[in-house]
């Protein structure tokens, strides 16, 4: 029987998920009342695109944060930290897709851009109409149950390589603190299993004070948030690929159900069930 917050109305009824085994590297969330749809701050492995089709909301990434209204396209890069919620409790809608960094890097390679992996979008939002246009029929495509998945999957490339003819990358990173990333590091590596601060700091080489400044500082969380979101992004993954929501909590780390159930709510404002079952 399935967990009964799972299938919450109000959940079900303002969102919903797209998913498709042919073609793997994409996924898609319709929201159609933002206001029932919260997020704490979070990131994705992923690169994620959306556009508001109504209303307005508050957009934070990373130290930016403004007001984003409908015709806005938002771009967040994998491990970008980010949160759009609801103005005053005024209705909004929007639809967002999240798009694997291996593939998107793989077409970076292809249409001849230097670098190594994935390269990252300079603005996090834009309002071009050839994009909004494109991403229009991107999702048309994408969602319609009778579109052969050739033509889904050149729809992707022609808009992901618009994308990048019309959007700067960024720069080169600037220089990050090793002693964090290596703390950040142990995190993604150890995961699964219980972490102690003291363990994460000796790892790292500094001490948990100054880990807990600069690792905010740096990755825009405090370390027990980053082992937070690491769990729920692995959980997410093993859900869409069908394991037991139980089997998916206990291989991420987390002590149950009831645990993933809470976080994984509270970073991807949708319940684990609602998720699975699309």
């Amino acid at each position: 029987m399935r967990h009964a917050e799972a299938n919450h109305p109000s959940s079900r009824a303002c969102s919903r998920f797209w998913r498709d085994p042919a073609l793997p590297f994409i996924e898609s969330r319709t929201v159609l009342d933002g206001r029932r749809v919260c997020y704490a701050r979070h990131s994705h492995e992923t690169f994620s695109i959306g556009l508001i089709d109504s209303g307005a909301s508050t957009y934070l990434n990373g130290e930016h944060q403004c007001r984003i209204e409908a015709g806005t396209l938002v771009l967040m890069n994998p491990g970008d930290v980010h949160a759009c919620n609801p103005i005053q409790n005024q209705p909004w809608a929007y639809r967002m897709l999240y798009v694997d960094a291996a593939w998107l890097a793989n077409l970076q390679d292809r249409l001849g851009m230097a670098g190594s992996g994935f390269r990252r979008f300079a603005p996090i939002l834009t309002r071009d109409d050839r994009l909004r246009a494109g991403f229009h029929r991107l999702h048309a495509e994408l969602t319609d149950p009778h579109a052969d998945p050739l033509r889904k999957q050149s729809e992707a490339v022609a808009f992901f390589t618009a994308l990048h003819e019309r959007l700067g990358l960024q720069p080169q990173t600037a220089h990050q603190d090793a002693k964090l990333q290596r703390a950040a590091d142990y995190i993604a590596d150890h995961y699964q299993r219980s972490l102690k601060l003291e363990e994460i700091s000796r790892a790292a080489g500094v001490s948990p004070s100054s880990l807990i400044r600069g690792f905010k500082r740096q990755f825009g969380m405090t370390p027990h948030a980053y082992l937070t979101n690491r769990r729920v992004q692995f959980a997410r993954a093993e859900l869409r690929r069908g394991r037991p929501i139980a089997e998916a909590a206990l291989a991420a780390g987390f002590a149950d159900q009831a645990h993933l159930q809470r976080a994984f709510k509270l970073l991807l404002a949708a319940t684990p069930g609602h998720y699975r079952d699309r």
